[in-house]
């Protein structure tokens, strides 16, 4: 497209948010969200997760306090990288009416300290930790912090982020190279097969896998639950011709949808509380994960033993491997026992 003096003087007057423009420190406005159990339910349906742990109890069962997904904490206190963008004076590339482009989910680290539960108001920070260049990319890495009612933090994540990148566009794959996979869509945690702490040595495979599909109906879903925030109806998950424009060629599904189904599958192995008690997971994007895709999840140990606490931790390492061979995710956990 050839560029006149009007819109170069337009995206000046805009002053976007580029690699260059981005400051270490740049924060966002705080966000308050106090979390319902429909929240918490709908979260769960989008991560495809039937544990009856966060779905709605029946009416006149048994009510039990709610807790949350772990990997919700991507929901309850959002990145909003356009309103840190806002809040700096500057316009994201992602809402540019001159240069829009996006700035994709590379990889993102979420550590807990307690688990959340319905009924809690929770306050989100956000702000920019690091920019760095490597072979040739440019990323950016934000700080989202999430805090309770008394002011403790509950959850923190890094979440980094593409801004410029080196490679070239990414072909959409033919769909006659796919192997035919069942996605399990009804499996459940049961606690007999968790692993125990007697279990949790090193090259130890985690007993059960899953396989997790993904659909358009699914993404447009997952992008439409906000919980603060203005809305994005238009990004590389809902629109496919902004998605052909930029890195991975097509629409494809949004980093912390994929993140929900690592937490599902480790929700498999482990209990909640293997995340919750000073857990972490370290999530990687490595090749798209498209609508049509289905990526199955497995694991092994990798090391264990205590910390300085007496704490009781392994690390664990989860490959999402779709139904071409690829590796979509590279992902490494610590989870912790009692």
């Amino acid at each position: 497209m050839t560029t006149t003096q009007g819109t170069q003087q337009d995206a000046t007057a805009e002053r976007l948010w580029t690699y260059d423009a981005v400051r270490v420190r740049q924060a966002g406005a705080e966000t308050r969200v106090t979390l319902t159990g429909e929240d918490i339910a709908e979260y769960a349906a989008c991560a495809q997760n039937p544990d009856a742990r966060y779905q709605m109890p029946a009416p006149g069962g048994e009510q039990s306090r709610m807790m949350a997904m772990p990997t919700m904490a991507l929901t309850y206190a959002p990145l909003l990288r356009d309103e840190i963008a806002e809040s700096n004076g500057f316009v994201a590339q992602e809402r540019s009416v001159t240069a829009r482009r996006q700035t994709p989910f590379a990889k993102c680290e979420i550590r807990w300290y307690r688990p959340v539960y319905a009924g809690e108001t929770l306050t989100g920070t956000r702000r920019v930790h690091e920019k760095y260049e490597r072979r040739g990319s440019k990323f950016v890495t934000f700080r989202v912090s999430a805090f309770d009612e008394a002011g403790a933090v509950v959850a923190s994540y890094d979440y980094t982020c593409i801004f410029e990148y080196s490679a070239g566009q990414r072909a959409v794959p033919d769909a006659a190279e796919d192997v035919a996979i069942q996605p399990d869509t009804n499996a459940a945690p049961d606690p007999a097969q968790f692993v125990t702490w007697e279990q949790a040595s090193a090259g130890t495979a985690l007993p059960r896998a899953l396989a997790v599909g993904e659909s358009t109906e699914n993404i447009l879903r997952k992008n439409a639950h906000r919980l603060a925030g203005r809305p994005s109806e238009s990004n590389i998950h809902t629109d496919e011709e902004f998605a052909r424009q930029n890195i991975f060629g097509g629409a494809v599904n949004a980093g912390p949808a994929t993140m929900s189904y690592v937490d599902r599958f480790l929700g498999l192995n482990f209990p909640p509380e293997a995340l919750y008690n000073g857990g972490s997971l370290l999530m990687r994007a490595i090749t798209p994960f498209r609508a049509g895709d289905v990526v199955t999840f497995s694991g092994e140990i990798t090391g264990a033993g205590g910390n300085l606490y007496g704490q009781r931790k392994a690390q664990v390492r989860i490959r999402g491997v779709n139904q071409r061979d690829e590796l979509v995710s590279l992902s490494d956990a610590t989870v912790t026992f009692r």
